[in-house]
Order: C-alpha cells, then structure tokens, then sequence
C-alpha cells in the first residue's frame, strides 16, 4: 500500500497504522484465507486418496503439485481465486461463493480424474473452520505471543535494573507505605507472565470439526457406509495440529475462540492497567520521558512532551477489548444447525488481533522512552513521612503496647508530620532503648521490606 493509499484506507488499521499493523497481513488478511483454505482442500484430498475405500490414488509428482497449490500460493493466485469467484474465470463461471472458487482453483493444480474428489461431501464450514483456526492460532503463536513477550521483557528489565529504587506508593490515591519502582514493574511482570501462558494455552486448545452439512456426515456414509468417517475426520483435523471436536452442528460451535478471545482480553487487561499506571507516573513526574527535537507534543503549548504512547495503547486495548467481547460472545451462538451471521463477523477476527498487536507495540514503544526519576521519587519520600506510621504502631505491638495504633493514628491522621515529631512521639514511649533506636532508624526510604528481593526474582 502506497502513502496515498493509506490515506483513503477507510480503517487506521489498514491507513495510519498500517506499518504496525503489517505482520498481521500474512494471517488475516483476504488471501491468507484463500491460502489457508486451499490447504484444507489440498490436505483433505490427499486423505481422501489415502483411504482404501475410495477409488483414488494420486502419484508422488500429484501429490507435489497440490501441495505446491497451498505452498507458493501468492498475490497472482489470489486474485485468480477473486475472479473465479466474481467475474469468472478459466472456464468457469462467477460462482458468488468464496470458497466454491477455492476448489475450483484447486482443480488447476490437480488431475483431473482427481476433479470429483475435491471438495467431496463437505460443507463450507468443515474447510471454513479449519481454515479460520490454523490463520488465528498462527498469529497469536507467531505475531501476538512475541509482541507480548518484548512487553514483558522490558517489565523484566525494569525490575531487575530498578529494584532498590524506593518509590511513595499510592492506595486509594493517598501516599502509602512505601514499594520499589522494580517491585512495581515486577508486578506488572509477573500478571503479564501469567496471562500470556493462558493466552498460549488457549491456542493449543483451538478445535477443528469435519462433520457434513449438519454434523451427521450423512453425505459421507451414503456413499461409503463402510468407512469410520468419525475416525477418518479426527485423525485429519489433528493431522492439521488442531484439537477435535464433536458432536456438533453445521458449525464448530466456537468454544474454543471464545477462550482464546478472553484469554486475550484478560492479557489487554492487564496492560491496560500498566499503561495507565504508567500514565499517572509520567503525570506525577516519577517517570521522565525523552523528547524527540522534530516532535510536537502540543499544538499551542511548546514545552509539553505527552505520554502518546502510553495514551495510544490504552485507547487501542480499550478497542481490542470490545472486539474480543463481541466475539467471544457472538461466535459461540448459532440459529438452529446454521446461519451465516458468523461469517461476516469472522471477517472482523483480523482487526481485533490488529489493535491488540498496536497496543503491544505502542506500550513497548512507550516503555522504551521512559526512565524512572529518581530525585523525584525520593523527594516525594521525604515529603510524606507519615507513611512509616504502619511501621512504628507494627513495632509497639510486637513491644506489648496495646494502644499502638491510637496513638499513631493521633499523630498522624489528616496531619502533616515531619520526622521530628516521630522523635518525639518515640522519646515519650516507655521502651528498651534498642526498640528507641530501632523507631529512630525507620525512614520512608529504607521502609520498603523486601521490595527488591521480589523484583529480582521477576
């Protein structure tokens, strides 16, 4: 696509983003599902010929040359598909069906006495399907995964370069006991680790049917009531590396994407909340951001450098969220034993995984710009020390004082305390003098208990 196409694109997938959005083009675009389907087409009719009941048997050169169908299949084939389906072409008529024009091509790939095999006894939804699983699982496995692992890298970099750095915490937006900032990348770290193994565990979950018009395969036993074709179609759908699934209608019922879709979701979730933290991190000046010279970050004010990429994301996670919902809800429902409703919306499967793949590379992008301050954090320590309040009043109980916690919370609730007062407070407790000089040491820096320890281990 030309800079002048990309103007006209009527998505910014495909227009403002589409350089972002590009690695996703071999697995959801129109022609990769023309591909994906003619290698279940090809897969399909050598199986057939493998199968001693049918008379069909195909040579090793035959059998070359349909798989070379699915293997190089490339710009020039996808457009013979598109005219065989629209307009008509090599002695076809227009067939006005996307996949009839796909065994149509697979015909000028194979003999021709193979021609009545192709395609034998199978709805739309048995290549359908399986097509539609192998193009998702390829993309998460091969696109989404590793963007989410170059996320979670650098969480991991952060935590492990950061681990000691103290950092003010905020619970219920109010100055807490104190963290690390690689304690808190940690975290994010850790969630994403999670999440992700759930996202590749629901892609190795995902399950192909091949069952006929309405999952009888009643065409298939009329014509050869002899052969087990409930075997014969297990054996082919985790031939193709897919899970299998049965009974089930016309349609696969879906299941499966659904799992995926909020395995994702839950994945976007969590970096949604990252990128807001990162956000309000960038606000409170705890992370400094680098300019670019040639950048403008604000059309009036000159010195403003915003958080764009973090602000991108969360937009673009917000959208795949959506999407994800809509279709993990949507595909799992069908009217009575068919409708084509989810077909179109199965169209729409590619631009959800495009937002999810901006938003990784915005986030990472954005993770890539930032630096913790650490003068800033530091101060902001020194300006709340209230905060080791927990810490004195935790102390006194162990020490036996009953009205520990009253008579920090005297001191200290809606107060502005310094240090001084703490001393204070201390030189008036009845307490060995180790336990004085234990209260005397605490300060907002050092109260972040085994912080680091646990941003090492990320």
């Amino acid at each position: 696509m030309t800079d002048s196409d990309a103007l006209y694109a009527v998505t910014p997938l495909d227009g403002r983003y589409a350089g972002r959005t590009a690695p996703l083009r071999e697995y959801a675009s129109e022609a990769a599902l023309m591909r994906a389907r003619v290698r279940v087409e090809v897969e399909y009719l050598l199986a057939l010929a493998d199968l001693d009941a049918v008379p069909l048997s195909l040579a090793a050169d035959e059998r070359e040359a349909l798989r070379d169908a699915h293997e190089s299949f490339d710009a020039e084939d996808a457009d013979l598909v598109k005219r065989i389906e629209t307009e008509g072409a090599r002695g076809y008529d227009a067939t006005n069906h996307d996949v009839k024009a796909v065994e149509y091509f697979v015909r000028e790939h194979a003999p021709e006495r193979a021609h009545p095999w192709i395609h034998f006894a199978l709805t739309s939804e048995d290549v359908n399907n399986l097509a539609h699983r192998l193009l998702v699982g390829a993309a998460v496995e091969d696109v989404l995964l590793p963007a989410l692992g170059d996320v979670r890298d650098a969480l991991v970099e952060f935590a492990h370069e950061y681990a000691d750095l103290p950092m003010l915490a905020r619970t219920h937006g109010q100055p807490a006991t104190p963290t690390t900032f690689g304690k808190e990348m940690a975290v994010y770290a850790a969630r994403l680790g999670r999440a992700t193994a759930r996202v590749d565990a629901a892609t190795d979950d995902l399950a192909g049917k091949l069952a006929g018009a309405s999952g009888t395969w009643a065409a298939h036993h009329a014509a050869f009531p002899e052969v087990d074709w409930r075997a014969f179609s297990r054996e082919f759908v985790e031939s193709l590396d897919l899970a299998y699934v049965e009974p089930t209608t016309q349609v696969n019922p879906s299941d499966d994407l659904g799992a995926l879709f909020d395995a994702l979701r839950g994945a976007n979730g969590v970096l949604r909340d990252l990128a807001v933290d990162a956000w309000l991190y960038v606000s409170q000046r705890y992370l400094g951001q680098q300019a670019a010279k040639s950048e403008t970050g604000s059309s009036t004010m000159p010195h403003k450098v915003n958080p764009i990429d973090f602000e991108n994301a969360e937009g673009n996670l917000a959208k795949a969220a959506s999407d994800l919902s809509f279709l993990s809800e949507y595909l799992s429902t069908s009217r009575l034993q068919r409708d084509l409703s989810d077909s179109t919306v199965k169209r729409n499967v590619g631009a959800a995984l495009a937002y999810c793949l901006l938003a990784y590379s915005k986030l990472d992008d954005g993770l890539g710009k930032v630096a913790p301050n650490e003068a800033v954090m530091r101060e902001d320590l020194r300006a709340n020390p209230e905060v080791v309040g927990e810490a004195v009043q935790t102390i006194l109980r162990r020490e036996g004082h009953g009205d520990a916690y009253e008579r920090v919370k005297a001191l200290t609730r809606g107060e502005r305390v310094t240090l001084e007062d703490f001393r204070d407070l201390f030189a008036s407790l009845d307490v060995d003098e180790a336990v004085r000089e234990e209260l005397l040491a605490l300060t907002p820096e050092s109260y972040t208990g085994v912080g680091g320890d646990l941003a090492r281990d990320a």
